[in-house]
């Protein structure tokens, strides 16, 4: 294949197998026949669907380019039929993702989350395809930043000609709609002073500096900001090149070996750390976490998928399960209190505030 070929990941919980914890095989079902007729009658290349937790994956291959009506329709279609499944199932919360009554050319801001690149492919195209579930937009900041950003991550970044100029950042400020760009590895004070705040800024898409080519690139659709009230949360997807001029695989991997601290969790209100497991493993039900992360990956060859890979299925991540685990137990001991808890500024998006109506009229001011 000459052309460029657009990678399509898009995500939507649309109806949960006993509460949030995972998704019925039914469901995976109707999406597979939907879009096995759009690669028949030619829409689709390939496609693989998935689910983490909730969440049903849709991971699509075509020549259309990003943004296009006729993807997004289609994954909007396969949303709406897997969700009639889930309303005769009666399962939890069908349909939730899905914040409109009708299609409008784009699903972006209309709940399911995105993540797409076009590219022309190499004569080798591994690529990464990372979902969570249990979290939240923004949570790829620190591992995107340690894959493309710190050599003692990548050790890409010191000792191959390919890596070593390094990769430019798109930062997106998720409240104010604007976006600004970082190069590393000159800027990368200036980044992190961004980027740590993961609850307003998360890293949209990674470019090498060598080629200008598209790295990476992850969903930063925040429901909460979109539907005004808390409706779940994000479970972002990202989407990783790998090998070459990029991250080779197990540098990509390797920030998941620190399970780092995300928000999400029970109700979204809550603190975690973001477990690495295999997609058998994607089923989070203590506390509805913690939350969960799988990485599938996949050889790309005239746009077919060739996979997956189920890399989190490797006893090598089993001590960062251990520390999660750990983790998640200190957490859980703080009970409703922070840092547990979610803080209040973030906790504007829940159904906190309606429990806190109840008592406000009762406030007295003090006494000078």
């Amino acid at each position: 294949m000459t052309g460029e070929i657009t990678l399509s990941v898009i995500k939507a919980d649309i109806g949960g197998l006993v509460g949030h914890s995972q998704i019925h095989p039914a469901l995976l079902e109707k999406a597979r026949d939907v879009l096995t007729a759009a690669r028949d009658e030619g829409l689709l290349i390939d496609f693989h669907v998935t689910a983490v937790g909730d969440d049903l994956q849709l991971i699509m291959t075509h020549t259309q380019g990003e943004d296009n009506a006729d993807i997004h329709g289609l994954a909007w279609r396969t949303f709406e039929a897997a969700t009639q499944v889930a309303q005769e199932l009666k399962l939890y919360g069908a349909g939730q993702d899905l914040l409109s009554d009708a299609f409008s050319g784009n699903v972006k801001g209309m709940g399911p989350g995105v993540a797409e690149m076009a590219f022309v492919e190499r004569a080798s195209e591994p690529v990464i395809i990372f979902m969570a579930d249990k979290t939240s937009a923004g949570a790829w900041n620190l591992p995107l930043y340690r894959m493309f950003a710190d050599p003692f991550n990548t050790a890409g970044l010191v000792i191959s000609p390919k890596l070593h100029q390094g990769f430019r950042f798109e930062v997106h400020d998720v409240i104010e709609h604007k976006r600004i760009y970082f190069d590393a590895p000159e800027e990368i004070y200036d980044l992190l002073m961004f980027i740590g705040a993961p609850e307003r800024f998360a890293v949209k898409r990674v470019f090498s500096r060598t080629t200008g080519e598209i790295a990476a690139v992850s969903s930063t659709e925040k429901l909460s900001l979109i539907a005004g009230h808390y409706v779940g949360k994000d479970d972002p997807v990202l989407i990783v090149r790998a090998q070459s001029q990029f991250p080779a695989v197990g540098e990509a991997l390797e920030p998941f070996a620190f399970p780092h601290i995300v928000e999400g969790w029970m109700r979204g209100s809550h603190f975690g750390p973001l477990m690495p497991v295999s997609v058998a493993d994607a089923r989070p039900t203590r506390f509805d976490g913690p939350p969960r992360v799988v990485a599938l990956g996949f050889q790309l060859a005239g746009g077919k998928l060739i996979g997956p890979a189920d890399l989190f299925a490797d006893p090598a991540f089993d001590e960062a399960r251990r520390q999660a685990n750990i983790v998640a137990d200190y957490l859980r001991r703080h009970g409703p209190f922070e840092p547990h808890r979610l803080p209040l500024e973030e906790m504007e998006y829940t159904t906190m505030p309606d429990v806190m109506k109840r008592v406000q009229d009762r406030w007295e001011p003090l006494e000078e």
